[in-house]
């Protein structure tokens, strides 16, 4: 099984950069040397911005599926990371591929001085795009 950190180790299907920097070929088509957000980057940045009040819930709707986007409904009614003042933002990502086809992954987020928690799901459909199929916050520190 694949684990890793923001800045370390790869989630699946994501351009490994070779040595000297340069990004490898990916099923698809997709450009040698054109940087791939990974999909625990984009799906941490989705949901803060969701959970902050930033973009509206039904912006995840395509995005989830299962029960995530009723979680999700519920979460953003409390508003858990609206704030006053610092914007929230990603500090850390962190995952762990448990089979082919599906992420857990963790997030910090950062507010001023507030630090919460997040976990997040991903699962690859038959379509091939990645959905995020549970969500869960972890309250300040």
């Amino acid at each position: 099984a694949d684990h890793g950190r923001h800045a370390g180790g790869t989630p699946p299907e994501v351009p490994r950069r070779a040595e000297g920097g340069a990004v490898s070929a990916r099923p698809g088509g997709v450009l040698r040397g054109v940087p791939q957000h990974r999909p625990t980057d984009r799906f941490a940045e989705l949901l803060v911005a969701v959970l902050s009040g930033q973009r509206p819930v039904h912006a995840m709707l395509r995005h989830s599926a299962g029960q995530a986007y009723d979680e999700l409904i519920r979460l953003a009614e409390r508003g858990p990371l609206r704030t006053r003042g610092a914007r929230p933002v990603v500090r850390d990502i962190g995952w762990f591929v448990p089979r082919e086809g599906a992420i857990e992954a963790f997030a910090r987020i950062g507010a001023g001085d507030r630090l919460r928690a997040m976990a997040f799901r991903l699962e690859r459909g038959r379509d091939l795009r990645w959905r995020c199929t549970a969500v869960e916050l972890g309250g300040p520190r």
